[in-house]
């Protein structure tokens, strides 16, 4: 992993933490949520007059990422309405880079080193260890878990999807705007069918997250997705998901947060998995 693709995708996870810490910290989380995936139009559909077309060979991919957005996005909303998410987040998060890493490893036939892979495990068990520090709750929350669980399950496979996608679409960033523009679509028909009142609501009380949260998401899976076509999908989703540490930091600093000593070493192993990531690639 260069420089440049670190340092791209720590923007990125920076970013993502962004738009998450503002769907968090609305009362309506629905509205906020739809605003944040509504709110990629304004870029991505400009964008398509300069980025070229994707290979057509790439649909499936693209289809399939859609879909996996989409689910990923209506568990997330399932696992704020049953459970604190700020407790229970961290294990999907957590769940993610294991996953892609056995998939990578055993499936798609990925060549990762001992360092490496030491590096996902770390940023890993920092990020899942975040959900036992935050208090348990969520974690005697059956329910809550598994949808944990499920959501860290859609965020693996749209990683993989994503990063196989853009790599046979010749254009990461063609391949993410006609991604972000179809889920966009979807996520309207799915509010005026769900909740129409978001819809309504979405000009006025939903203005500022359409335009700040729909911007830092579409720039951040942009980044990441042209990360992934620069190196393997393991290593890039593992330095994503330390978003959850940026997330935490704007928690603390930001909105009066507690800062805890579980907090503190969860962030520390976290950060160790970093330094190890950045350490096995020039």
């Amino acid at each position: 992993m260069t420089s440049l693709v670190f340092f791209a995708v720590l923007t990125a996870a920076l970013l993502h933490a962004v738009w998450n810490a503002l769907v968090k910290s609305g009362s309506d989380k629905r509205l906020n949520m739809a605003a944040v995936v509504i709110g990629h139009l304004p870029i991505a559909v400009p964008m398509l007059a300069f980025v070229p077309a994707p290979d057509p060979a790439s649909y499936p991919y693209l289809f399939a990422g859609i879909a996996l957005h989409f689910g990923y996005q209506c568990f997330l909303l399932e696992s704020y309405r049953i459970g604190d998410l700020t407790q229970i987040y961290p294990i999907a998060r957590g769940v993610a880079p294991l996953l892609v890493a056995v998939v990578s490893l055993v499936f798609l036939g990925v060549d990762l080193s001992s360092m490496e892979i030491l590096a996902v495990v770390t940023i890993a068990a920092g990020i899942l260890s975040i959900s036992l520090v935050r208090g348990a709750d969520g974690l005697r929350n059956g329910r809550a878990t598994a949808m944990a669980l499920t959501t860290g399950c859609f965020i693996a496979s749209y990683s993989i999807v994503d990063g196989l996608g853009a790599r046979v679409a010749g254009t990461a960033l063609g391949f993410y705007a006609w991604l972000g523009i179809a889920n966009a679509v979807l996520f309207v028909v799915f509010m005026a069918v769900t909740t129409p009142q978001v819809l309504r609501d979405l000009p006025i009380k939903g203005k500022k997250i359409f335009f700040v949260g729909g911007s830092a998401s579409f720039v951040a899976f942009s980044l990441v997705m042209w990360a992934f076509t620069q190196a393997p999908i393991a290593l890039v989703t593992a330095l994503r998901e330390i978003s959850i540490i940026f997330a935490l930091l704007i928690g603390v600093l930001l909105m009066g947060e507690r800062l805890s000593l579980g907090k503190v070493v969860s962030t520390m192993i976290t950060l160790l998995g970093v330094v190890l990531l950045r350490a096995t690639r020039s």
